[in-house]
């Protein structure tokens, strides 16, 4: 028996001088090639790691765009014709005015022109290069039909139907989450969705535009050029309002504070007449609401066309997004690695993702970590070839020691790059485990033979 145990063991010592037993791999190893350099990760190091060039793949251009792009605001279109006006001598005029209303809070709305400007740091003015470009210019963002402005470098934002303090907090929001400094100031440039018409005896019968402050009847008609009668005593202001028709005489106009300081809101029509012809002030205010009726028609079949043509890009863009996930499914899409190997969770390979960098902790614990009871902590590395061929392939193994879990910050902080290999050794008790894995069926066959 004590023959066939030093048999036994004798073969054991000849099989591992032969180097039939157990290998593992190992950077130790390889370390004495001149080719490979194995460098300690420290805070230091890590700067120095991460210097390698490398710009994340992107995106198709077609994830990035909207199907509302686009659309144009359309004008006001010219005034009606200013209604005849019938010599006949008027009689007593009737003064019936309008109710004193309390003006709502100004609300932006389609065809707007809105001025952004900063005051920010030389960085924020870099960050809004686009914006402030625009704003160079004095050409400001339009709200479009859709109500919506496009903003550079930020995109669409909702503005129509809010004031201005909600629309300074809606940019604010959207300034936030395209991650640019929010300071700025916001103002109307240009009022181009609420008008009051004026027109008859005025100096020039114009739309004068409802801005931030409440209109006054005097401030429109002086806008419009002031009162042109010659004769205030067959001269009166009609308004029409919502259905209603009002009418005060130009002396009393003149005489009284209260009536020169009447708020108008946005639709109203103001027509001053020399006649005392109700029928035909009526046919001005029924003019006026012809052509509302025909823009309002216009925009929403422009509206309509629009919501059309956005379904098909919709459409085309959900489209070229799918063919490109498909690509991706059969690994069409050019795409980079980072390998993984030794006592890793999974020999496998891992997708760089797009747009961003990603760290070797990203690496090791997306795929699942790796198991310390088979792998040394104190062993990992991450192999990178050079590719300057002056160096001939020189290999960079930036070791890892995680047996201070401390230290695993460090992986948070080093970026990977296409083709790194993320190499985790055995613990030694492991080799030794699967060394006498292999020998000990060896060992009973020869203590079988011998028998």
């Amino acid at each position: 028996m004590t023959s066939k145990l030093l048999l036994a063991g004798g073969l054991t010592i000849a099989l591992a001088g032969c180097g039939v037993t157990y290998k593992s791999p190992s950077i130790g190893a390889a370390a004495t090639d001149a080719s490979v350099r194995v460098v300690e990760l420290t805070p230091q190091t890590v700067l120095v790691a991460n210097r390698a060039p490398y710009r994340p793949r992107t995106l198709p251009a077609v994830f990035g765009q909207s199907a509302g792009a686009g659309g144009a605001v359309r004008g006001a279109g010219e005034l009606p014709d200013l209604p005849l006006i019938p010599d006949a001598r008027p009689e007593a005029l009737e003064l019936r005015a309008p109710p004193a209303v309390q003006p709502p809070p100004y609300r932006i709305g389609v065809g707007d022109v809105l001025l952004i400007s900063t005051t920010s740091t030389a960085s924020t003015i870099q960050e809004l290069s686009g914006l402030l470009r625009a704003q160079g210019q004095r050409q400001g963002f339009t709200v479009r039909d859709d109500g919506a402005i496009a903003v550079p470098d930020v995109g669409t934002i909702m503005m129509a139907g809010m004031t201005l303090e909600e629309a300074e907090a809606r940019l604010f929001e959207a300034l936030v989450a395209a991650q640019i400094d929010p300071a700025f100031s916001l103002e109307v440039a240009e009022f181009n969705s609420k008008r009051v018409t004026i027109g008859g005896a005025v100096g020039n019968p114009s739309l004068v535009p409802v801005t931030l402050n409440p209109m006054t009847l005097r401030e429109a008609l002086i806008a419009a050029g002031d009162l042109r009668t010659r004769n205030a005593e067959f001269a009166s202001i009609r308004i029409y309002r919502d259905g209603e028709l009002y009418q005060i005489p130009v002396e009393d106009y003149r005489r009284r504070a209260d009536l020169q300081n009447l708020t108008l809101l946005n639709g109203d029509a103001v027509f001053v007449d020399t006649t005392y012809d109700l029928e035909q002030a009526m046919e001005f205010y029924e003019s006026q609401i012809e052509v509302i009726m025909l823009r309002r028609n216009a925009r929403q079949q422009a509206l309509s066309e629009l919501e059309s043509e956005i379904s098909l890009r919709r459409s085309e863009l959900s489209e070229q997004r799918e063919n490109f996930r498909i690509q991706s499914e059969f690994d069409a899409v050019e795409r980079d690695y980072v390998y993984l190997s030794g006592e890793v969770a999974k020999q496998s390979r891992f997708t760089m993702p797009f747009g961003r960098d990603v760290t070797l902790a990203d690496v090791l614990y997306g795929s699942g970590g790796f198991d310390t009871t088979t792998g040394n902590p104190a062993e990992i590395y991450v192999l990178r070839a050079s590719d300057d061929p002056a160096e001939f392939g020189a290999v960079t193994a930036w070791h890892l020691d995680a047996e201070n879990a401390i230290n695993l910050t460090l992986a948070t902080r080093m970026t990977m790059r296409p083709n790194d290999i993320v190499f985790i050794e055995e613990q030694p008790i492991t080799k030794w485990n699967r060394a006498f894995q292999q020998v000990f069926p060896v060992l009973f066959s020869v203590a079988a033979a011998a028998n």
